[in-house]
């Protein structure tokens, strides 16, 4: 945790503040945003009095400067903004690829947010197509589909042949791992190829490829059990995340200390990492090296709770879906729902990366975005569990 983030929140009783996490750890979600209300007192073992209401009010305030609790949202849209058909259920990462055809990865079921009932699937839009109608892609029978909870996705195109891979994080019965298929177009459908798992993919978010056996990946949380990943981690609110190599020869740590690793892209050049830090609100640049280390050269802030990250390949832009108040999200309600934001980064390795806000919405449109990208002159703007919206860049 920065110096800065602690001031007014742990000080100057920093050593009361294991008490404090034990009494917040007892009181689920929802009372804790009524820890005013609770009297009690208790004296830890330094002798100091630190009433219950301040330990959990403590606790509280730096969950919800994480979260940016307080941050009002003021519409900003853009013309001819209209939902995709047959996409209500999340499109909670979407990667285009070839000549306008986007891969998306929708019924994701992520702990803590709201999710719908849907199965996961991956479904394939051609943005070439004036309709943009949704395809499901068929997956092979063997393949366990009632289990199947994709998240983050990447796509590899082998420049020998041509032939389309696409990497896709899942999370059956809450666990982690990476499944591999391969795209085989004339058919609308996904072979399987490969399983991949590993101890360090422990809680996995999101990924890109850089190979058929080789990718980065994200770690969103530090523990692994869903009750942990929920309550204790939010509670403790530490820098414990990662990125994770992942190769034929190695699998290792690459970058680590982050609140909440999420979004992860690569530049056009293939230099340069890009990896979203989610509750610290910046994206990170980090440069690759030749055993697949990376190194930090700098951290562009956005002021948004961003997930994940897309780059033109011509111009090298970022463009982030972003959720600008994630209290709302995780304390879902349906009257004040939490809105969407867009937002590019241009000329990000500049001494001056321009950072622009394109989109905004209060959530009486579209309800938490997660990404958004774009072809021909149009925005797609996805999200975890509501509609798809694809508008015209002004």
């Amino acid at each position: 945790m920065h110096p800065a983030d602690t001031e007014g929140i742990w000080s100057p009783h920093a050593k009361a503040r294991p008490v404090c996490l034990q009494l917040c750890m007892l009181e689920s979600l929802q009372s804790l945003q009524h820890c005013a209300d609770i009297k009690p007192a208790v004296r830890n073992k330094h002798g100091q009095v630190w009433p219950r209401r301040n330990c959990c009010c403590s606790v509280i305030c730096a969950i919800r400067k994480r979260s940016l609790a307080t941050r009002e949202l003021f519409n900003h849209h853009l013309s001819n903004c209209v939902p995709l058909k047959n996409m209500n259920d999340g499109s909670e990462d979407i990667t285009v690829f070839g000549d306008g055809l986007a891969f998306v990865s929708t019924g994701l079921n992520y702990p803590g947010m709201p999710s719908s009932d849907a199965p996961g699937k991956i479904l394939l839009l051609d943005l070439n197509d004036s309709r943009k109608k949704p395809v499901e892609l068929r997956m092979p029978r063997n393949f366990d589909l009632e289990t199947f909870n994709p998240h983050g996705i990447s796509v590899y195109t082998d420049p020998t042949d041509g032939t389309v891979h696409l990497f896709v994080v899942n999370h059956p019965q809450h666990k982690s791992q990476v499944e591999l298929f391969t795209f085989v177009e004339e058919e609308f459908s996904l072979m399987h190829v490969k399983t991949f798992k590993h101890e360090l993919l422990h809680s996995v978010n999101d990924i890109v490829a850089l190979g058929v056996d080789r990718f980065y990946a994200t770690n969103d949380h530090y523990f692994s059990h869903v009750l942990l990943k929920t309550i204790m981690e939010p509670l403790l609110s530490q820098p414990w995340t990662n990125v994770v190599y992942y190769g034929p020869e190695t699998v290792k740590v690459v970058s680590e200390g982050y609140y909440m690793a999420n979004g992860i892209n690569i530049s056009p050049d293939k230099r340069y990492i890009y990896v979203m830090d989610f509750l610290d609100h910046n994206v990170h640049v980090l440069e690759r090296k030749v055993d697949n280390a990376l190194a930090f050269v700098k951290a562009v802030a956005v002021g948004s709770l961003c997930d994940n990250i897309e780059v033109n390949p011509q111009t090298g832009d970022l463009w982030l879906g972003c959720l600008p108040n994630g209290w709302k999200a995780f304390n879902f309600d349906p009257k004040d729902p939490p809105g969407s934001e867009v937002i590019t980064i241009k000329n990000i390795h500049s001494e001056e990366p321009v950072v622009t806000l394109v989109y905004a919405d209060d959530g009486h449109v579209i309800i938490g975005s997660s990404v958004a990208t774009t072809y021909a002159g149009k925005l797609l703007i996805g999200t975890v569990f509501h509609k798809t919206l694809c508008c015209d860049l002004d």
